[in-house]
C-alpha cells in the first residue's frame, strides 16, 4: 500500500510537471547564454562558494546569483540583460564567453581579484551600457574593441594593473558619460580623439604612466566636468591655455605630472570649483584675473612660482583651502582674502603660505578665529613677534581628520535577534531599527573639507534614494589619496523597524546601477559595499537576482502550478528530512579531523546527540545570541560544566578542510589570559564549537556608568595585566603567531575570579613569516577590520595590519580602564580628550570619579603607558612585552595590603545592561555581533564573550 501511495504521489508530480513546462515553454534562457554562464563559471574561482547554485536549474528561473534575466520581444527565449558579481570574492579570469551574452546592458565585476586580460569579446555586447571591472588585478591592454560599444555608458577599470595606451577608438563612445581609468599603469598620451566624445563628463586617468603633452584638443569637449590626471608624467609639457575654454569644467587635477610653463588664465570657466596643480616645476606668477566665485580648493603649492600673492584670491565665498606652499613668493602676507567669507558652524578657511619669502604682515591683521594661516617658513617668521604670538609661524600640516560616531545614545536594549540599532537621528528617541550599511567614496569630490557641506551631502543623498534625511546616518568619513572622500553610511528604514524586502532591493539597484547622480560638488561616486545583515536571511532574493517583474508576471500560471506540486509532495519531503535528521543524530560519521590528518589536543569531540542533550535539543530558552555565523546555546555537558555552544546555519557550513584547520589552530592556543576552546562537533550538516563560559562577562560591563560596584585601580590594574600578557601570547608565543585585530573592552572577558581573558579571534590574522631567504616582513596587507574608536590610525590609511596595530587598540581599553569613558561618545575621541587633558597637565577630570583606591603616582603611569600605545607613529608605541613589563612596574609600587577582590562580590546576574558595541549582558551572558569575520563569520553572541575565532 505505501508503494502504490508512492508510486501515485509520483504520477501526480509528473503530470503536473508536464503541466508546467507546457504553461512556461519558450520562456527558459537561450542556450548559447545557459552556455556562456557555465563557462564563465568554469573560468572564476569561488572560494567562498557564493555562487553555489550556479549549477542547478535554469539561471534566470533558478535564482542564480548575481544573474537578472528579461524576456526580448524578438523572440521566445529569456536572456541575461544583467551581470552583478559585485565584491564576491571571486578570482580566476573572465571568460572570453562573456561576449556571448548578447543582449547584457550591465557587466559588474567590481571588487573581486580577478586577473587576466578584459576579453576583446566585451566589444561584441552592443547592447551594453555599464561595464564596471574596477577594484581587481586586471592586466594587459585595453581592448579596441570596447571603443565600439556606442551604448556604453559608465566603463570603470580603475584599480587593476592594466597597462598599454588609451585607445584611440574610444572616440566612438557616443553615449560615454564617466570614464574612470585611474590607478593603473596605462602609458602613452591622452589621446586627443577624446575631445570627440559628445557626453563625456568625467575623465579620471590619475595615477599611470602616461606621458607627453597634455592635449589642448580637450577643450572642446563638449561636456567635460572633471579632468583629473594627477601622478602622471608629462614632462616637457605646460597646462594649455585653451582650458579656459572649457565652458563646462568644474575640477581641473593636475597634480604631480612634472609640468612646465606658466599658469593658464582660467577665469574664463564660469563654474569652476576646484583647481589643484601641486607638485610640478611651474614658473612664472600667479594669474592675477579673478576666479569663478564657486571655487572652493586651489593648490598651487610646490612650484617654482614668484611675484606676491594676487588680491584676486579675494572676495571668494566659498573658498575652503588656498596653498601656495614652497614656492619663491615674496611682499606681503594678504589681509583679506577672508573678507567675503561667512563663517557659521564647521565653516573654516586654510591658507597655507609655509615656506616662501613673505616678509611683511600688514598693520591691521586680525585674521578671524576660523581661518588658518600657516606662515611657517617665511623671512616673516623670523623677523615678527607679533607673527610667533600668534601662532601663525609653527610648522603645521593640515589634514580634516577623520570622523567618528557623531552621537551616543544611552537607551534601553534593542531586540537582539537582530541587528538592530538605535538611529542616531531618528525623530523618535531611542527607537530600534535594522539599518543597511553602505560602503560610499567620492572619487573626485569638489570640495577639501566635507564638514561645511556635509548637510548638503545628506539632503542632496536622500532626496535622490526617495529617503527622509533623518533615514540617513554618516557613521564615519575619511580622506583618502587622490584625494577621495570614504564614507560609511546606514540607511534606516522610516520610522518602522525593518525595510521591505521591496525597499531593500530598490535602494540597492539605485546605489549599484548608479542610478542616481549627485551634485556637481560631491563629483562621481562609488559603491563600495552594499551590507545585507540579517536581511540577507529575510530575502534571499536581494543576494541571488533572477527575473524582471515582467518575467515573473509571464510564469504567474506556472508558478501556481509548482505551488500546487509542492503541497503534493510536502509530507515526502517532510517525513525523509524528519528520517535524514533522526539518523544524524545517533550516527556520528567519521571525524573529518582523522580524515585530514589533523592533530588536536585537549580538545573533545561531541556528538550531535550530546550537544542536543545539552542545550534540552537546543531549546529556545537555551539561546542566547545570534549572528552571522548562526545561534549561540547556553549549555551543561553531563559533567555539570557550562559552557557556550555556537552552531553555524547552513550559510556559515566551512569547507571540511577549512573547519579542520580552524580547529586545529584554535587548539594550540593555551594560556591563562585566554578564552578556552573546550570542544567541537561536526556531523553531516553540522559544525559547533564549543567554549568555556565566563560568569562575569565582559570589561565593558564593569566600566558601565550602570555598573553598581565599580572596580577599583587595582582590580583595573590586573585586568589590563591579562588583557596584554594574552595578546603578548597571541603575538610571540602561539603557534603560529597570530594579530588579533579587534581587541575591545567586549572582547575581554572576566571569569568567576575576575581574571581576564582575550575572546573573539573572528577577524584575527596570522602575523608573517619568513620568506625563503629568512627575511621576516614588517606588515600583512589586509581589508580593513575592526571597531571604529579601537582602530589603528595608520592601518585604516594603509591596510598595513602590524602588532603595533594591536598595540593601539589595547591603548585604548586602557584609557577605558582609567577614565571609564567609551571610545568614542557625545562626537567625542576617548584618546583626543584624554590628550588634551594630558597635554594641560590637569588629568583629574578624565579620571573615573569611582574607581576607588587610586595613587596618583600609579594613575600618573597608566595614564602616560596608554597614551605612548596610542601614539599616531607606529614606530614610536611600544611592544607588548613593554606593555607587560610597566604594568608590572606599576603593580609593584602599590601600597601593601591592597584587596584584589574586593568587589569580586560583584557575580553574573547583574541586570541587562547595554555594551557600547550593542553587546548585552544578561546574567553573566553576552551577545555580540556587530562584526562579521574575514570569513563569512560574525561575531556571534556567546554567552560572556565566548566568540568565533578565525
Amino acid at each position: 500500500m505505501a508503494s502504490f501511495g508512492g508510486f501515485l504521489y509520483a504520477a501526480i508530480l509528473l503530470l503536473l510537471c508536464i503541466f508546467h513546462v507546457g504553461v512556461v515553454r519558450g520562456q527558459s534562457i537561450h542556450p548559447t547564454e545557459a552556455n556562456a554562464l557555465s563557462a564563465i563559471k568554469g573560468s572564476l574561482i569561488d572560494p567562498m562558494n557564493n555562487l553555489k547554485n550556479w549549477n542547478r536549474g535554469d539561471p534566470c528561473k533558478s535564482n542564480w546569483t548575481g544573474v537578472i534575466c528579461h524576456k526580448i520581444s524578438s523572440d521566445t527565449y529569456l536572456h541575461v540583460t544583467q551581470l552583478e558579481l559585485f565584491k564576491m570574492n571571486l578570482s580566476g579570469t573572465l571568460a572570453p564567453e562573456v561576449g556571448l551574452l548578447s543582449q547584457l546592458t550591465k557587466l559588474d565585476f567590481m571588487w573581486n581579484n580577478l586577473t587576466g586580460n578584459i576579453p576583446k569579446e566585451i566589444g561584441n555586447i552592443t547592447t551594453l551600457r555599464l561595464l564596471t571591472l574596477n577594484g581587481n588585478q586586471l592586466s594587459g591592454s585595453i581592448p579596441d574593441e570596447i571603443g565600439y560599444l556606442q551604448k556604453l555608458n559608465r566603463l570603470q577599470i580603475d584599480q587593476n594593473q592594466i597597462s598599454g595606451p588609451i585607445p584611440k577608438s574610444f572616440a566612438n563612445l557616443t553615449s560615454m558619460r564617466h570614464l574612470h581609468m585611474n590607478n593603473n599603469s596605462l602609458s602613452g598620451q591622452i589621446p586627443s580623439e577624446l575631445s570627440r566624445m559628445p557626453v563625456l563628463l568625467h575623465l579620471l586617468v590619475d595615477t599611470n604612466n602616461l606621458s607627453g603633452p597634455l592635449p589642448p584638443d580637450l577643450a572642446k569637449t563638449p561636456s567635460l566636468k572633471i579632468f583629473q590626471a594627477d601622478n602622471n608624467n608629462f614632462s616637457g609639457s605646460s597646462v594649455p591655455a585653451a582650458y579656459n575654454n572649457i565652458q563646462t569644467l568644474l575640477k581641473l587635477s593636475l597634480r604631480n605630472c612634472s609640468l612646465q610653463g606658466v599658469i593658464p588664465d582660467l577665469s574664463g570657466v564660469p563654474e569652476f570649483g576646484y583647481l589643484d596643480l601641486s607638485w610640478n616645476q611651474l614658473t612664472g606668477s600667479i594669474p592675477t584675473n579673478r576666479l569663478a566665485s564657486n571655487i572652493t580648493t586651489i593648490d598651487l603649492s610646490h612650484n617654482f612660482l614668484n611675484g606676491t600673492i594676487p588680491a584676486n584670491f579675494s572676495g571668494l565665498p566659498n573658498l575652503q583651502f588656498l596653498s601656495v606652499e614652497a614656492n619663491n613668493l615674496d611682499g606681503a602676507v594678504p589681509s583679506a582674502i577672508w573678507s567675503n567669507i561667512t563663517f557659521t558652524g564647521n565653516r573654516s578657511l586654510v591658507l597655507d603660505f609655509q615656506n616662501n619669502s613673505l616678509d611683511t604682515i600688514p598693520a591691521a591683521f586680525e585674521p578671524p578665529k576660523a581661518v588658518i594661516l600657516l606662515l611657517s617658513g617665511n623671512p616673516v617668521c623670523d623677523a615678527s613677534n607679533a607673527a610667533r604670538a600668534a601662532g601663525l609661524c609653527q610648522p603645521t600640516s593640515v589634514n580634516e581628520a577623520p570622523s567618528g560616531p557623531q552621537v551616543s545614545i544611552d537607551c534601553f536594549a534593542c531586540p537582539k535577534d537582530k541587528t538592530y540599532e538605535y538611529n542616531p537621528s531618528s525623530p523618535i528617541p531611542c527607537f530600534c531599527a535594522v539599518p543597511l550599511g553602505v560602503g560610499f567614496r567620492l572619487k573626485s569630490p569638489g570640495i577639501s573639507d566635507f564638514r561645511s557641506y556635509k548637510e548638503a551631502f545628506e539632503i542632496d543623498s536622500t532626496s535622490l534614494l526617495s529617503l527622509s534625511i533623518y533615514q540617513l546616518y554618516i557613521e564615519q568619513y575619511i580622506w583618502e589619496a587622490g584625494p577621495r572622500l570614504n564614507m560609511h553610511l546606514k540607511l534606516f528604514p522610516n520610522n518602522t523597524s525593518l525595510f521591505t524586502m521591496s525597499e531593500v532591493m530598490r535602494l540597492r539597484e539605485l546605489l549599484a546601477g548608479w542610478e542616481i547622480t549627485l551634485s556637481d560638488t560631491f563629483g562621481p561616486y562609488e559603491l563600495l559595499n552594499f551590507t545585507l545583515g540579517s536581511y540577507a536571511d529575510e530575502f534571499p532574493a536581494v543576494m541571488s537576482s533572477g527575473l524582471n517583474k515582467g518575467v515573473l508576471a509571464g510564469i504567474l500560471v506556472g508558478t501556481i502550478t509548482a505551488a500546487i506540486a509542492v503541497s503534493v509532495v510536502f509530507t515526502i519531503f517532510v517525513m525523509r528530512k524528519r528520517s535524514k535528521r533522526s539518523k544524524r543524530r545517533t550516527v556520528s560519521r567519521r571525524s573529518l579531523l582523522s580524515r585530514f590528518s589533523v592533530k588536536v589536543d585537549g580538545v573533545r569531540c561531541f556528538t550531535f546527540e550530546e550537544m542536543a542533550k545539552a542545550t534540552n535539543d537546543f531549546d529556545d530558552s537555551a539561546e542566547v545570541g545570534q549572528g552571522g555565523y548562526g545561534k549561540v546555546y547556553r549549555g551543561n555537558l553531563d559533567d555539570g560544566t557550562a559552557v557556550a555552544i555556537k552552531r553555524a546555519h547552513e550559510d556559515s557550513l566551512q569547507g571540511s578542510k577549512e573547519f579542520c584547520t580552524e580547529i586545529e589552530l584554535l587548539s594550540r592556543l593555551h594560556h591563562r589570559n585566554l578564552v578556552s576552546l573546550i570542544g567541537y562537533c561536526d556531523e553531516e550538516e553540522e559544525q559547533m564549537l564549543v567554549y568555556e563560559f565566563m560568569p562575569n562577562g565582559t570589561l565593558r560591563d564593569h566600566l558601565s556608568v550602570t555598573s553598581k560596584r565599580p572596580l577599583n585601580f587595582t582590580q583595573r590594574l590586573h585586568i589590563a595585566m591579562g588583557a596584554a600578557k594574552g595578546i603578548l601570547y597571541l603575538h610571540t608565543e602561539a603557534d603560529p603567531p597570530i594579530f588579533h585585530r579587534d581587541v575591545k573592552a567586549t572582547n575581554i572577558l572576566l571569569d568567576s575570579k575576575f581574571v581576564a581573558k582575550v575572546a573573539d579571534f573572528g577577524l584575527s590574522r596570522l602575523a608573517p613569516v619568513p620568506d625563503i631567504s629568512g627575511t621576516l616582513p614588517a606588515h600583512i596587507s589586509t581589508v580593513v577590520k575592526g571597531t571604529p574608536g579601537y582602530l589603528d590610525p595608520e592601518y585604516f590609511l594603509t591596510h598595513k595590519l602590524t602588532e603595533k596595530s594591536d598595540v593601539y587598540s589595547l591603548g585604548v581599553v586602557l584609557l577605558e580602564l582609567l577614565t571609564g569613558m567609551k571610545p568614542i561618545q557625545f562626537g567625542k575621541n576617548i584618546v583626543r580628550e584624554v590628550n588634551s587633558a594630558y597635554r594641560s597637565g590637569d588629568i583629574s577630570g578624565v579620571i573615573d570619579s569611582r574607581m576607588s583606591s587610586c595613587p596618583p603616582e600609579c594613575a600618573t603611569r597608566f595614564l602616560s603607558l596608554a597614551l605612548k600605545c596610542c601614539r599616531d607613529e607606529t614606530d614610536a608605541r611600544p611592544y607588548m612585552a613593554e606593555i607587560v613589563r610597566e604594568l608590572d612596574g606599576i603593580r609593584s609600587v602599590l601600597p601593601e595590603g591592597e584587596d584584589l577582590f574586593s568587589s569580586t562580590s560583584m557575580v553574573a546576574g547583574s541586570s541587562a545592561a547595554l555594551t557600547d558595541s550593542g553587546s548585552m549582558s544578561l546574567t553573566g551572558e553576552i551577545f555580540d555581533s556587530s562584526h562579521a569575520s574575514n570569513s563569512g563569520h560574525a561575531n556571534s553572541g556567546i554567552p560572556s564573550g565566548t566568540v568565533a575565532p578565525r
